[in-house]
């Protein structure tokens, strides 16, 4: 029997759906309603290579999202759970987060979490595995930061072989998004030595910030070295999403004017998380990992 919310039909009777482009503007008016900035090209990009699901408001627009992202076959990301303030402590996120679950299968599944959102994935069965604290302001270099040798422009002919670098460090193959990448982000970076390439990052214009991510390499001066080639300068203040595990990096990154400002739980369902993640210095974005 449906059950009425306010004389209409309760969110809680509308199944989950996939939903398309075409729902884009009403995920950003979810967004703030949730009081989060509207990322339209973050979006649009999780809209690409992902899959975004949703419930419909009986009264317009969407009551809750969420979105799943495949890496290969054993490997999934969850973002983007969102439920409406009006609808809060309904099951909506619950619902969502379980719909998401069964489409993963048996996947290892990851997320990072507020403090809000912990607690309904704990009860669900996620642990957490780290802490990623994002440090946003304007990044002041010192001349040693652009000293590093082999530091230069990706180029097309790198694609395959930052491909490999990325599938090394996240533990899956990740082909779909790393190529998107390399149009979707502002500037690509990769490190050469000997003719081969051994690490490879990322800026990508946000909102109100330059995020910088993905960031693969093989020591924090690596690390360092790319962050300075992808940021200098750009205008605007610098993103840095930073597992706690990286703490010369996040030191250098505070040192330089790069301050931390909130944290979130690096949380995991089936897991362990595999891949090489001493070389995953900062993620694409939160919501892929």
């Amino acid at each position: 029997m449906e059950s009425i919310f306010l004389g209409k039909v309760s969110p809680t009777d509308i199944p989950v759906r996939r939903l398309g482009l075409d729902d884009l503007r009403d995920c950003l008016l979810l967004a703030i309603d949730r009081q989060w900035l509207p990322e339209e090209a973050k979006w649009r990009l999780l809209f690409e290579v992902g899959e975004v699901y949703g419930i419909d408001d009986p009264a317009g627009g969407l009551a809750g999202t969420v979105v799943l992202t495949r890496y290969g076959r054993d490997l999934v990301a969850v973002s983007m759970v969102l439920v409406a303030g009006r609808y809060g402590r309904m099951g909506l996120g619950r619902r969502l987060m379980l719909h998401a679950m069964d489409r993963a299968g048996g996947a290892t599944v990851f997320l990072t979490a507020t403090e809000y959102g912990r607690g309904l994935y704990e009860k669900i069965g996620f642990e957490t595995v780290g802490t990623v604290v994002t440090h946003i302001g304007h990044l002041a270099l010192e001349p040693e930061d652009l000293k590093y040798d082999g530091v230069r422009p990706a180029r097309e002919g790198d694609l395959e072989a930052v491909i490999d670098l990325d599938a090394q460090a996240s533990g899956a193959p990740r082909t779909r998004l790393i190529t998107r990448l390399f149009t979707f982000a502002e500037r690509v970076r990769v490190v050469e030595r000997g003719g081969a390439i051994t690490g490879f990052g990322a800026a990508w214009r946000n909102v109100d910030n330059v995020a910088v991510g993905p960031v693969v390499g093989e020591s924090t001066a690596v690390a360092r070295a790319l962050i300075a080639g992808l940021t200098t300068g750009l205008h605007g203040q610098a993103r840095l999403d930073l597992d706690t595990r990286h703490a010369g990096l996040t030191a250098w990154a505070v040192a330089r004017g790069v301050s931390p400002a909130f944290s979130t739980a690096l949380m995991v369902h089936g897991g362990p998380l595999p891949g090489d993640l001493d070389r995953l210095f900062a993620p694409v974005m939160l919501a892929l990992g």
